[in-house]
């Protein structure tokens, strides 16, 4: 079997897994690039070989850099099954037209300067709805030539997996495990990433590979203090730039169960500024059998009539989103997209950025080159709309919602491997990362280690 990194390779986006094994050609992920110009060319860049000789694909979760591209690989020709967990194509339904839209939207507002043409369309992204067929979790699905894969959970968002695919038949099978994104354990919302005991190849993600979150306890405390300390006040409101799938769901749940704590006042009204988080949400209450007891308990308590512990208010049309650009005071602010590159977030920032008794709260990863890596490294000004905005609210990073296990969880999960895989490749962090990442399962584990570089092949 032949493996090719197509991309998060050395970089965090873009995750595409290219095998081939016996005249038989398939796609782990087909993740979109984020981040700046560099990431519009790459998703741009004509593949390397014909899509329609793809016999299918496979996806460890929903998120745009992990399943973006996919309607842009039925565009060009690929006809064959995608198979994902029924919680990942419920939540494609709802992401890939929405990337779509705002690919439509991005080519209207570029006409004339860029390519001014839609990586896709929406059409285009239903169709590529079209390919799902759902695989629930620990189901050994059996393809035509000896291949079988299963899906575990990976504890990161809703229907994320752990991907394991075995190649041949009996002692000869060669197996290969895709950790996709692993979560942090004991999160809310999500159970704990599944431990897998062996495989002859590993494929692991490095995103926090350098780091430690902080503890669920102290982040609910800086949360506390941020939310206390900006409406106390009365004169500002906390925004937080948030993915709309995953992260919101995790928020609302802290959020609430803070409230039902006395952690901070009930009632506080919170607006969910994302009609894809909305559906997103939605999402995820169909699915309460793969969310954990603590948030199956805390659904069940906001249900029997004993209080409200937050006005959650969900806007839908834009004549709602923009009246909360009117709120001076008093609103947790919700809103997509969680790197601030797109969408109703941008409008949020700039009319609360300039207020110094405004706070912009960021609880995910942001990529380099994107709206929020520049905030969150510390910029004094960004460019919205056109117009330079001078940034004079507090910006906050918490790191405890993190949906990616830090270091200590990604080592933890790797111990649980009962002897060293025979091949480990190293994807999906920043070089630096990656890198630092590959040294330290060497020393600690003593595992030979490969970091790929994109567009690299191995054989298996």
């Amino acid at each position: 079997m032949k493996i090719t990194f197509l991309g998060a390779a050395r970089e965090v986006t873009g995750s595409c897994y290219r095998l081939e094994s016996a005249g038989r050609t398939f796609l782990v992920d087909c993740g979109m690039f984020q981040g700046g110009a560099e990431a519009y060319r790459k998703n741009r860049v004509p593949p390397a070989f014909d899509p329609a000789a793809l016999e299918f694909v496979l996806l460890t979760h929903a998120h745009i850099d992990h399943s973006g591209l996919l309607p842009r690989w039925v565009k060009l020709g690929f006809r064959g099954p995608v198979y994902a967990t029924p919680a990942t194509c419920d939540l494609l339904e709802v992401m890939l037209p929405d990337a779509a839209y705002v690919q439509e939207r991005e080519a209207e507002r570029n006409r004339g300067r860029r390519a001014g043409v839609p990586l896709y369309t929406v059409a285009e992204a239903h169709a590529a709805l079209d390919r799902l067929r759902p695989i629930e979790y620990g189901r050994l699905l059996d393809l035509d030539g000896g291949l079988r894969i299963r899906f575990n959970d990976a504890g990161h968002i809703l229907g994320s997996a752990i991907l394991e695919l075995w190649s041949g038949a009996g002692r000869d099978a060669l197996k290969v495990v895709f950790s996709g994104d692993i979560g942090q354990a004991a999160r809310p919302v999500v159970k704990d990433p599944t431990p897998i005991e062996e495989t002859d190849v590993l494929i692991v993600e490095s995103t926090y590979g350098n780091r430690l979150h902080k503890s669920l306890d102290a982040t609910e405390n800086e949360l506390v203090e941020v939310i206390t300390q900006t409406l106390a006040r009365g004169h500002g409101n906390v925004v937080i730039p948030a993915f709309a799938v995953g992260r919101t769901q995790e928020i609302l749940h802290v959020l609430a169960d803070l409230a039902r704590r006395g952690r901070i006042a009930k009632g506080l009204d919170v607006y969910v500024d994302s009609p894809m988080a909305t559906k997103a949400t939605e999402v995820t209450l169909r699915h309460r059998d793969i969310i954990d007891d603590e948030t199956r308990a805390l659904i069940a308590w906001g249900a029997d009539g004993k209080g409200r512990a937050l006005k959650v208010h969900f806007t839908e049309s834009v004549e709602e989103s923009m009246r909360l650009n009117a709120l001076r005071h008093g609103a947790i602010i919700i809103s997509a997209s969680g790197m601030c590159d797109a969408g109703r977030i941008r409008h949020h920032l700039r009319h609360n950025l300039p207020r110094r008794d405004s706070a912009i709260v960021f609880t995910g990863f942001q990529a380099a080159g994107t709206l929020g890596r520049r905030l969150v490294d510390g910029a004094k000004e960004v460019r919205l709309f056109g117009e330079d905005v001078p940034v004079r609210a507090r910006i906050w990073t918490i790191g405890g919602l993190s949906a990616h296990a830090d270091r200590a969880g990604l080592m933890a999960w790797l111990r649980g491997f009962k002897k060293p895989p025979k091949q480990i490749f190293v994807v999906h962090g920043e070089a630096a990362v990656a890198l630092g990442f590959a040294d330290l399962l060497r020393e600690e584990l003593d595992w030979t280690v490969e970091v790929p570089r994109g567009g690299q092949s191995f054989e298996l």
